[in-house]
């Protein structure tokens, strides 16, 4: 699949492949997808979770397959359709849909974040709604989708045990980072690292006023050690968050962390081309504590 979203850095623009289930119309990043495939036979797995139809081996590389439609409580797949094959927090997974629409490209901003009426924080399976012509589509959270069916797949809490009975508590972090879960478990897991003052934001943007509120009232280093960000984020995503941090002489001095699914060898060349000083993704989390130690400690930016 060829774009050309993956040549520029920092525009805050993604691109949405649109797909259908019934006559709902969903998205997802371009960025998670390695490629697209007609239905084919499925291995069944015994005593699998319900949701995942099997696992098939295309080219010597064995994926599972999950019916998209059992996650979001439509009706079973039926035996056609398409596989959308993706790749993110190192695991490669197909979900099975009915139709493809199509590719748009858009603005973060144009995104608009779910509210708690359709995304309670640990049920919601939506990252963003979008309108595109006459259309609402809902951009689902396949990360959430996938550590619901296996949540060994999601963050790796037990790797904190080796940080707990620390104090860190003079290094404060900000973190932008909209899933309200993960969000959560991130700041739970770096508290038992020692580390007690973090400042959570929903999106790039939030965090970004935050840093020049600080700046501009000379509390900035003061109040931030660290940054720590994702990169799919409504309004302002990561890799435009790093972009402004980097590009300002005062912020860009603070170390700057992508923790995010999307880290994968294409996503870290564009985070290293934004200047991030280190970038993870999400399930090791204990690397993101050894990172943060890490670099606060050799931080460059006035004590």
């Amino acid at each position: 699949m060829e774009t050309n979203i993956l040549l520029e850095n920092g525009t805050n623009e993604v691109e949405i492949l649109e797909f259908t289930l019934d006559d709902n119309h969903y998205g997802i990043n371009v960025a998670k997808i390695r490629e697209i495939l007609t239905y084919q036979p499925v291995t069944p797995v015994p005593n699998s979770h319900y949701c995942v139809e099997g696992i098939f081996m295309p080219r010597d590389t064995m994926i599972t397959v999950i019916s998209l439609r059992e996650s979001l409580g439509l009706k079973p797949s039926s035996d056609d359709g398409l596989f959308i094959i993706t790749n993110f927090n190192k695991l490669n997974i197909a979900f099975h849909v009915d139709k493809v629409i199509g590719i748009h490209r858009i603005s973060w901003a144009d995104i608009n974040t779910p509210d708690s009426t359709i995304n309670a924080e640990n049920k919601g399976v939506s990252t963003g709604v979008v309108k595109f012509d006459d259309k609402l589509v809902v951009i689902l959270d396949f990360e959430k989708i996938v550590t619901d069916i296996s949540p060994d797949t999601g963050l790796r809490v037990s790797d904190i045990e080796n940080f707990e009975g620390r104090d860190r508590g003079e290094c404060p972090i900000i973190i932008a980072e909209d899933s309200p879960m993960l969000g959560r478990m991130i700041t739970d897991c770096l508290k038992k690292a020692g580390y007690r003052q973090l400042k959570l934001c929903e999106n790039g943007q939030v965090a970004w006023d935050q840093l020049n509120e600080w700046k501009d009232n000379g509390s900035l280093y003061k109040k931030a050690k660290c940054i720590i960000t994702d990169i799919e984020m409504p309004v302002m995503d990561g890799h435009r968050l790093t972009k402004l941090c980097k590009e300002d002489d005062e912020i860009k001095l603070i170390p700057l962390v992508i923790f995010s699914s999307l880290v994968n060898d294409e996503m870290r060349r564009k985070g290293e081309a934004l200047g991030a000083d280190a970038q993870l993704t999400k399930p090791e989390i204990g690397s993101l504590v050894s990172a943060i130690d890490n670099l606060i400690d050799n931080s460059k930016a006035p004590k």
